[in-house]
């Protein structure tokens, strides 16, 4: 069984990725964490009590963590302290912080993803290909629409496939954000020629889909030699 830390448990994806650990019997959440002041320090959740101490990543196989820049450049101090496997979504992170998690990957195990669908790192994977067989005469753009609570912007999976794109085309892409009500999360990349539009469109129906695949990350990165992975290689399995 695998013993399961949550940093920001009580936040959206927090809350789901616990709930659906819960309904798995290959994980047992050891660690439930939180930021000092939220009120629900010190009560239960289940089985265990949330903390607001980072210091409990010693008691966790894997640790997974959804928050914000902050308190992932804190996270990222203790399971490397304490030689822990990680799974990191959070977005945000500035290049410090992003430097920061390399050096980390050099000692321990790091899942790192801006977004852990599978259909997105299904695009991911084909974006290349097809950004090369459309050519130059192609212009391409980026739409993507979040929650107003959001606190980043562009996402970070819509900078991961301008990122993409830029590469491939060398051409800078431009991302247009939107922050609107409760959208969970919308990407459209177009690619317009002079006769005709492509719209690849990728809609989350729920945040299932990133907990399911946080999950998924936490098992295949089991027993792996230090290194910086993506949800690229998860899926390779």
């Amino acid at each position: 069984m695998i013993k399961l830390g949550i940093a920001g448990v009580r936040g959206k994806m927090g809350r789901r990725i616990f709930e659906l650990a819960g309904f798995d019997r290959d994980f047992e959440v050891t660690l439930a964490l939180e930021k000092k002041g939220t009120p629900m320090i010190g009560k239960d959740l289940g089985k265990i009590r949330v903390s607001s101490s980072p210091d409990g990543v010693f008691l966790v196989d894997v640790f997974v963590d959804f928050t914000e820049p902050s308190a992932t450049e804190t996270n990222i101090d203790y399971v490397a302290r304490y030689k822990k496997a990680y799974v990191l979504g959070t977005t945000g992170l500035n290049d410090a912080q992003l430097k920061k998690v390399e050096e980390v990957s050099k000692v321990i195990p790091v899942v790192f993803s801006p977004n852990m669908s599978v259909g997105v790192n299904v695009l991911f994977a084909i974006l290349p290909e097809i950004a090369k067989r459309l050519g130059p005469d192609y212009s391409i753009e980026i739409v993507e629409a979040h929650h107003k609570a959001k606190k980043d912007a562009p996402s970070g999976t819509a900078k991961k496939f301008g990122q993409i794109l830029a590469d491939t085309t060398r051409k800078e892409i431009p991302i247009h954000a939107i922050r609107l009500g409760d959208i969970v999360g919308d990407h459209t990349i177009i690619f317009c020629g002079n006769s005709e539009r492509i719209e690849i469109k990728h809609q989350a129906h729920t945040r299932d889909l990133f907990a399911l695949g946080a999950l998924k990350a936490a098992k295949w990165i089991m027993g792996k030699p230090a290194g910086l992975y993506s949800m690229q290689d998860v899926l390779k399995q």
